[in-house]
């Protein structure tokens, strides 16, 4: 595909990274002549200098035969000019980066006006993922597919675990639920485990389950921490307000530690509900004021990954059973991870899975059994994806233990007319059923028929 990025900040160029790594033609337009040559100098991409909301500036990053723009720029309205611009010179479809929460229902009602293919809101997705978190605080990390009936999460095997030296096909018998470990991030690297794999202290597992089986596993595993009844988040940015909302709805106690007055002020309008502490969270003293150890979770949210870092190692050592932590810089996912920080959401991450999964979705040669829903999973060095099976989907009605599929390749689930299926070696798919793959391979995957080996 001939895809335009808008803007060369963080965003736009870890998609433009992966975007021309899948082999997709792509073009930078940006007004910052050092930044393009950068980017020109270590990726595969055209560059251009200007503003990407002029006509003149479109044309010669070839808008006209242009298959795809996506607006990533820092500014919501000049994503939205862009993607005007480009949809009135032919551009086939657009994408535009739109993160103030005042624009979210203009949006619904004007995206066909707006000529808008997808709006994508990288710090309301971070939000529903922290909340997703606080709903099961045992979990690292979790993804939804199959519209919320399947979900993959993330445990941790620490020395205490039932799990430790149990080789995987024993499974069942701890977990008393259907499930199935598709990958296991070691200090060796990341395992896409067959049944004989044997667990470690220090592995963390990637579980694919039924969302109506996931209480039972935390259970049964004894994995179970005490409820989220209140959480403390420090730093007032969207992600703050969107997660806020989210939790007062659901009955968590919010308290929110901002330094800015103004934005004090816009929180408290905001969330009446909320308390509202205005004061330099990441003080020893302040937090001590505010008894931070004593809530259920904390989340970090201020806008420097090193500071957040801090004051969740902070949160860890004192013992708070929940500790969230934000991140900008992509690179730095894996080092938090390592050192134990407990969750971490990206919203930028985020924004480049979401756009990701719509151009490989785009990208399928046939439109049937394209990507319906992708995650990276294990930092990024692994990924999960949902299929639907086409009525041309080769080995259709075989069972998985006979179909050759490429190495570093698992199903994970199959969903068959709304039943969820964890499959076993005599299972099956036909057409109209939802397929979740697993890879840590290299190669794109846009469609389903990529992951078979013949």
């Amino acid at each position: 595909m001939n895809i335009i990025i808008v803007g060369d900040g963080k965003v736009g160029a870890a998609l433009a990274a992966q975007l021309s790594g899948e082999g997709h033609d792509v073009t930078i337009i940006d007004s910052k002549q050092d930044t393009l040559l950068e980017s020109a100098s270590r990726l595969d991409v055209m560059v251009v200098g200007g503003n990407g909301a002029s006509m003149a500036t479109l044309r010669e990053a070839g808008a006209e035969k242009a298959d795809l723009l996506i607006a990533a720029t820092s500014r919501d309205e000049l994503n939205l000019l862009c993607c005007l611009t480009a949809k009135k010179l032919g551009v086939g479809r657009t994408i535009a980066r739109i993160r103030n929460p005042e624009y979210a229902e203009q949006l619904v009602e004007m995206q066909e006006e707006l000529g808008l293919s997808l709006t994508v809101n990288p710090e309301q997705a971070a939000a529903q993922e922290a909340y997703h978190l606080l709903q099961f605080p045992s979990f690292l990390k979790r993804d939804s597919f199959a519209k919320g009936r399947v979900e993959i999460v993330a445990i941790p095997v620490d020395k205490d675990s039932k799990l430790v030296g149990i080789p995987l096909f024993k499974l069942y018998e701890i977990a008393g639920v259907n499930a199935l470990v598709c990958a296991v991030e070691r200090e060796d690297g990341v395992h896409v485990p067959s049944g004989s794999f044997t667990l470690q202290e220090g592995d963390t597992m990637y579980v694919t389950a039924g969302i109506r089986d996931l209480a039972r596993l935390v259970k049964n595993l004894e994995l179970v921490k005490r409820r989220v009844k209140s959480v403390l988040m420090i730093g007032g940015s969207r992600v703050a307000l969107y997660l806020g909302k989210r939790c007062l709805e659901s009955g968590i106690n919010v308290k929110i530690i901002e330094r800015s007055h103004e934005r004090c002020v816009e929180l408290c309008e905001a969330m009446p509900k909320a308390t509202i502490i205005e004061a330099d969270g990441s003080r020893q003293d302040v937090l001590e004021a505010e008894g931070f150890q004593h809530y259920d979770a904390v989340v970090t949210l201020t806008g420097i990954d090193e500071e957040n870092l801090v004051l969740s190692l902070q949160a860890s050592h004192q013992g708070v059973a929940k500790v969230i932590t934000k991140i900008n810089r992509l690179e730095y996912t894996d080092l938090f991870r390592k050192i134990g920080v407990g969750s971490i959401i990206s919203p930028r991450g985020q924004c480049c899975a979401n756009i990701l999964r719509y151009v490989r979705a785009l990208s399928s040669a046939s439109g049937e059994d394209s990507v319906l829903t992708l995650h990276p999973i294990v930092d990024g060095r692994a990924e999960a994806l949902e299929f639907l099976a086409g009525p041309d989907t080769p080995h259709q009605g075989e069972q998985l233990k006979d179909i050759p599929l490429k190495k570093e390749m698992l199903v994970a689930c199959i969903t068959h007319e709304g039943q969820t299926i964890i499959p076993k070696g005599d299972s099956s798919f036909t057409a109209g059923d939802t397929v979740i793959v697993v890879t840590t391979g290299t190669r794109a995957i846009s469609e389903l028929g990529d992951i078979f080996a013949d």
